[in-house]
């Protein structure tokens, strides 16, 4: 079998898991992109990869992970795995995913890709139930890597394959979300992805600056463990730039020489 997961994280608890269990042996496929952020329209077509290509460059610039714009090549691991789907007819695919925007939408955009093999894509959707954590309490993860790695042997007990159904309704949904073109999007609840303004965590940000210069890195850590639904801290930054463009926020220090160096205030503390 192949195993696909959408963060990062998830490929390091994913691959302890199978290491306790050879009837989960296979490789551990990453999706890297976010697709629950940025521009969608015309997703699969060259002009559509582009536009969004170009969007991540100017989120990542200045960034921790410019250098990994390059990396990033989703279209090809797609192209790994249908090869591999080919090659060998008894070959499963399992998707991992969390109950996050993240993930579903990941989803969406994967498996619209992958009709031609209905009956060996299977789907693991961790959606509201409960697990064990380190202390041994209850707890309802939203992320994979929350989770650990000996409870994901329970977990796979909940694979099922993508129906014909969801073949024919799920590309569907990822047709209007595309469409949508909204630049955040939202799980509501399900499966169900619901658009919303580019300034959604906006106000989650604005909430830790003050007139006080502060760092960015505490900004932003301190904004992300407040959350309630969690975002790249990439996309934060750029929103905070925007942000400063749009003359709400000051920004100081020089870019070059890294997040660590930036503070942020909201402007009218440094025009008065």
């Amino acid at each position: 079998m192949i195993h696909i997961v959408f963060e990062s994280p998830n490929v390091f608890v994913l691959e302890k898991a199978i290491e306790m269990d050879e009837s989960m042996q296979g490789p551990v496929f990453e999706i890297k992109d976010d697709y629950a952020v940025g521009p969608l329209a015309q997703i699969f077509e060259t002009e559509g990869y582009q536009q969004r290509r170009d969007w991540w460059k100017e989120v990542v610039a200045d960034s921790p992970y410019n250098d990994q714009i390059n990396i990033v090549d989703d279209k090809l691991v797609v192209h790994q795995l249908i090869q591999q789907l080919t090659e060998d007819d008894q070959l499963e695919a399992w998707i991992w995913m969390g109950q996050n925007a993240h993930d579903v939408c990941g989803y969406y955009w994967l498996m619209s890709q992958l009709s031609h093999f209905a009956g060996r894509v299977q789907v693991l959707y961790l959606n509201n139930l409960p697990f064990f954590n380190e202390k041994g309490n209850i707890f309802y993860p939203t992320h994979l890597h929350e989770i650990q790695p000996k409870e994901f042997l329970k977990a796979k007990k909940l694979a099922r394959p993508i129906t014909l159904s969801e073949f024919e309704v799920d590309p569907d949904e990822w047709k209007r979300i595309c469409t949508e073109n909204a630049m955040i999007r939202f799980l509501e609840g399900g499966k169900k992805i619901i658009a919303k303004e580019v300034d959604f965590f906006d106000k989650h940000l604005m909430n830790q600056i003050s007139g006080e210069a502060l760092k960015l890195t505490k900004v932003i850590t301190t904004t992300l463990n407040k959350m309630p639904v969690q975002t790249g801290d990439a996309f934060l930054v750029w929103r905070i730039k925007e942000m400063a463009l749009n003359g709400k926020l000051a920004i100081g220090g020089d870019w070059q020489k890294g997040w660590k160096e930036i503070t942020i205030q909201l402007q009218k503390a440094v025009a008065s």
